[in-house]
């Protein structure tokens, strides 16, 4: 143990009197392991993100939203000589949701919504917001919990009962440090009663967007009969300005742009392996219901998520093998510095070999110095890896996440690169002939 401590002393004292080397041979190490933790990271962050995004969106869920451009398009002409006929699709409604609830079943639960953008007045605030009218099942779909509160009940609808439920950014900025609870707030022309907070949901606007989802946090949520009795429902203003289907022989054109009565519907299906041919049979079934109008979509946000996992994964991965292939350059950097310190320390070795210094000692001392190297390079490179994160999660908008696991991983390798490159050169100057070694010059 004695001639270890020793040999640590000598590798520790040569590594002193040559700082600029050893700085400037422990620079692959340092951006190797900086680039690995930071890789692991961000590679870390995505698969949080998108377990967050799985979780939101729901696993067995199917999406079906309204294309309103749809609202004209021409489906057939009859044939030559006979007058053009163009057909209209009555569009999403609620009808639609309940042949799809009574109809397949492989269904476990259904919510259609209405998006109405409005405005929210409060003690005198006022605030841009969405509208959201649902229905009881809403929540448990879309995986949203409430803080405070109670959720819609049956009745709520039936009744049309002029409720809300706020999203937490909603109540942040309307009720800052007060108690929401029973309060009246005046969402476009209509005072609500608030009876339940929702949970916050922290998902970056990136994400957002990828999934093509608004701020829940900001949302007003009301029972959807409530919706369309107290706000608007487009349902009875499409019949109100004629027949669904006109066949004159100059068309009415219609004025509304959006003439779906609803804006959004999510679907829960009581299997993953029923995706599939759940979303098909409800793309079969609503064009039927359409008159042949394909005035919507159906998409299945799981497949989505898992596809942009594997892609992130694959980048990762590949950011990944860039970083180890900077730790093996620095490892090779170590290997040549050392040989380089070995042939101008000879005489240093032959004086040591020929005072009584083993083989040994001579391995050890110069395994030691790669050895001190690269962990002190392994701890700068952690220390730069985890601020390049922060950096990374503050400036780029793009959630890192720095674990133990990946600091153990980048700091073992650093380590073994050190005592594996750091041999070659350990064993060449322990083989040295003492003779020779004290002539050289």
């Amino acid at each position: 143990m004695e001639r270890i401590l020793i040999n640590l002393s000598i590798a520790f004292e040569a590594i002193l009197a040559n700082k600029v080397r050893s700085i400037l041979t422990a620079l692959g190490i340092i951006f190797g392991v900086a680039a690995v933790i930071t890789m692991l990271a961000i590679g870390k962050g995505a698969q949080v993100e998108i377990l967050k995004q799985i979780e939101l969106v729901g696993v067995n869920n199917i999406e079906i939203k309204p294309l309103v451009e749809q609202s004209e398009t021409e489906i057939g002409q009859i044939e030559s000589g006979q007058k053009e006929k163009k057909l209209f699709s009555k569009g999403l409604d609620l009808k639609d949701a309940t042949s799809i609830q009574e109809i397949l079943p492989t269904v476990k639960a259904i919510s259609p919504e209405i998006v109405i953008e409005t405005y929210v007045i409060s003690g005198g605030r006022r605030r841009t917001a969405k509208l959201i009218g649902i229905k009881p099942a809403y929540f448990e779909v879309s995986n949203i919990e409430l803080s405070n509160g109670q959720a819609f009940s049956e009745a709520h609808g039936l009744n049309k009962e002029a409720v809300c439920i706020i999203g937490s950014g909603i109540k942040k900025k309307l009720f800052p440090g007060t108690k929401a609870l029973g309060q009246q707030i005046k969402v476009g022309k209509q005072w609500l009663t608030i009876i339940g907070v929702t949970k916050g949901i922290n998902l970056s606007a990136k994400a957002q967007e990828n999934l093509g989802i608004r701020d829940y946090n900001m949302d007003i949520y009301a029972p959807i009969n409530t919706v369309l009795s107290r706000y608007i429902d487009r349902a009875k203003l499409r019949e109100s300005s004629g027949s669904d289907f006109e066949d004159e022989e100059e068309p009415q054109v219609r004025t509304m742009k959006n003439y779906h009565q609803i804006d959004r519907m999510v679907v829960q299906v009581k299997d993953s392996e029923y995706l599939g041919s759940t979303a098909e049979v409800i793309s079969r079934l609503l064009q039927r219901k359409h008159n042949n109008v394909v005035d919507f979509e159906v998409i299945i946000p799981q497949q989505l998520l898992e596809q942009q996992q594997r892609t992130k994964d694959i980048f990762n991965l590949v950011l990944s093998a860039i970083a180890g292939i900077s730790l093996l350059v620095g490892g090779i950097g170590i290997m040549n510095i050392m040989l380089a310190s070995v042939l101008e320390r000879t005489r240093e070795i032959g004086t040591r070999l020929a005072i009584g210094a083993k083989k040994q000692d001579i391995i050890q001392q110069f395994l030691m110095e790669a050895l001190l190297i690269s962990l002190s390079g392994g701890i700068i490179g952690v220390l730069l890896g985890v601020l390049a994160s922060f950096l990374v999660s503050t400036f780029a908008n793009i959630e890192t996440i720095v674990s133990a696991y990946s600091i153990l991983i980048s700091f073992g390798v650093a380590s073994v690169t050190g005592l594996v490159f750091g041999l070659s050169p350990a064993k060449k100057a322990a083989e040295k002939n003492p003779v020779e070694s004290l002539r050289y010059e």
